[in-house]
C-alpha cells in the first residue's frame, strides 16, 4: 500500500479509538471500540492451542476489522440495533473497503462475507469471542452501569454463539459464574 494511502486508511480506523461502546471499563470510563477489538484480538491469540485445526490469524484478523463499521455510524448497542442500523453501516463500509487497493479490497471483502455467513471454522470462533468479550467487559464494569436488562442478558448472550465448541461453552459457564457472583456481591 502507498504510504499516504496507508495513512489515510489509518486516519479512518483511529475513530474508533474515540467511538464509545455501551460498556465501561474497570476504571468506570466508557469503552472505546478499538478496546473491544483489541481485547478480543488477544483472545484469539490466548485461544489458539484449544484450536489446533484453526487458521486462527485469520480469526485475529476477523477481530481486527470487525467493527470498523461503527468509524461511520458509532456503536449502537446489539439490544437496540435495528436491521436498518445494519444495513447503514454495511453501506458505507463497503463503501470504504471497495475504495482500499485491490488486495486489501478483496481480503477484507472476504472476510467480511465469511463472518456474516457464519459458516467456517474460524468465522464461528470469531462470533463467540466478540460475544463473550462483551459479557466479561461488563463483568469487570462497576454494576451501577448496567441497565436493567443487562441483568438477564449477561446471563445468557452468546451462548448460542459458543454452543458449537466444548471448551467455548467451559469458557463461557466460568464467564456466567462471574456474572452470578457480580449480581449477588451487590446483594
Amino acid at each position: 500500500m502507498q504510504p499516504r494511502r496507508l495513512l489515510e486508511a489509518l486516519l479512518m480506523a483511529e475513530r474508533l479509538k474515540d467511538t464509545t461502546r455501551h460498556c465501561y471499563t474497570s476504571q468506570g470510563r466508557h469503552e472505546s471500540v478499538a478496546e473491544h477489538s483489541w481485547m478480543m484480538t488477544l483472545m484469539a491469540f490466548f485461544l489458539r492451542d484449544e484450536f489446533p485445526e484453526a487458521d486462527m490469524d485469520k480469526v485475529i484478523r476477523m477481530c481486527i476489522i470487525h467493527d470498523l463499521g461503527e468509524a461511520f455510524t458509532g456503536d449502537i448497542p446489539a439490544f437496540d440495533k435495528t436491521s436498518e442500523h445494519e444495513k447503514t453501516e454495511e453501506t458505507r463500509l463497503n463503501t470504504w473497503v471497495s475504495a482500499l487497493p485491490a488486495p486489501y479490497a478483496a481480503e477484507m471483502t472476504a472476510l467480511y462475507e465469511e463472518m456474516a455467513q457464519r459458516q467456517t471454522l474460524e468465522a464461528k470462533i470469531y462470533k463467540a469471542i466478540d460475544g463473550m468479550e462483551a459479557v466479561i467487559q461488563h463483568n469487570l464494569s462497576d454494576l451501577s452501569t448496567w441497565i436493567p436488562l443487562e441483568y438477564e442478558l449477561n446471563k445468557t448472550y452468546a451462548n448460542d454463539k459458543v454452543a458449537f465448541s466444548e471448551y467455548l461453552t467451559l469458557l463461557r459457564r466460568e464467564i456466567l459464574r462471574d456474572t452470578l457472583q457480580k449480581i449477588n456481591d451487590q446483594d
